[in-house]
């Protein structure tokens, strides 16, 4: 009889979804959604995807800026509308195996893409991911995209330096940027170090960031390391994204890279968006 009932359970959970699925999708994904990779010839990608079920809401959304990179646009689409409908069928299985409850609240996902910085060669992109799947408290990791324009291809923010450069005054102008944010959340805490047992500072190399404008049009003017909870302190000091200025790290760049900076930033140190 028990063996009846969960199949039973199961069988309405998965004609739940289905339906839930065909009603509120708001956005069709693009025909570049089963190759990543792939370009569309016949129409632009979507600018978002929403999706809720009774197991998961999820949201995408894009910035107009990646409107004039199509092949960025189409394949960063198609990837992270497939990371969001993994999301709602891992939802589904997990509540379906622990016995779905109607009172439970479903659980959350959204990726928001934002422009960052942009230079006459480079586009470049914050994403922001949060995730909340029943814990204690949801997570947010955020992260960078950087867009090659000429190329029509992403590359990894190490790219920016040179091969086998000595990173260790970035790091150390990283951490004391830090360090000053975090005296100001947490007056009584202790500061950090690259070497530090419980909490330390991330190597720059390891660190996401994105271009931060300035003063001059088409180049960048610095960057902002993007640095996560947890990192250098607990959970409740939250995020931090410091800019750092092109003078901090000028002389470690690539040849092939350095003529996209210049200029000075508006702000540097702290400059974490406040709700």
């Amino acid at each position: 009889m028990k063996t009846v009932r969960a199949l039973i359970l199961t069988a309405a959970v998965a004609t739940i979804l289905a339906a839930c699925n065909r009603d509120r999708e708001t956005a069709p994904e693009a025909e570049t959604s089963a190759a990543p990779g792939a370009v569309s010839t016949t129409a632009a990608a979507p600018m978002a995807f929403d999706s809720d079920t009774p197991f998961a809401k999820v949201k995408l959304t894009l910035p107009d800026a990646i409107k004039t990179q199509p092949q960025l646009h189409a394949a960063l689409y198609a990837k992270e509308v497939q990371t969001l409908r993994q999301f709602v069928e891992g939802a589904q299985g997990e509540q379906a195996e622990a016995g779905f409850d109607e009172q439970r609240p479903p659980y959350e996902k959204t990726i928001a893409v934002t422009a960052a910085g942009e230079t006459t060669g480079l586009l470049s992109l914050k994403r922001v991911d949060f995730d909340y799947s029943g814990g204690a408290h949801p997570n947010t990791i955020t992260t960078g995209i950087l867009w090659d324009k000429t190329a029509k291809a992403q590359v990894p923010g190490t790219a920016l330096f040179r091969a086998g450069a000595d990173m260790t005054a970035l790091d150390r102008a990283l951490c004391a940027a830090l360090n000053t944010a975090k005296k100001v959340r947490s007056p009584d805490s202790a500061p950090v170090t690259l070497t530090g047992s419980d909490w330390s500072c991330p190597r720059a190399a390891a660190t996401p960031f994105v271009l931060a404008g300035g003063s001059v049009p088409g180049k960048a003017a610095g960057l902002i390391f993007l640095v996560g909870p947890y990192q250098i302190g607990p959970y409740s000091d939250g995020a931090y994204e410091v800019a750092l200025p092109a003078s901090t790290f000028q002389s470690l760049l690539a040849p092939a890279w350095a003529g996209q900076f210049g200029g000075t930033l508006a702000r540097t140190g702290d400059v974490t968006p406040t709700r």
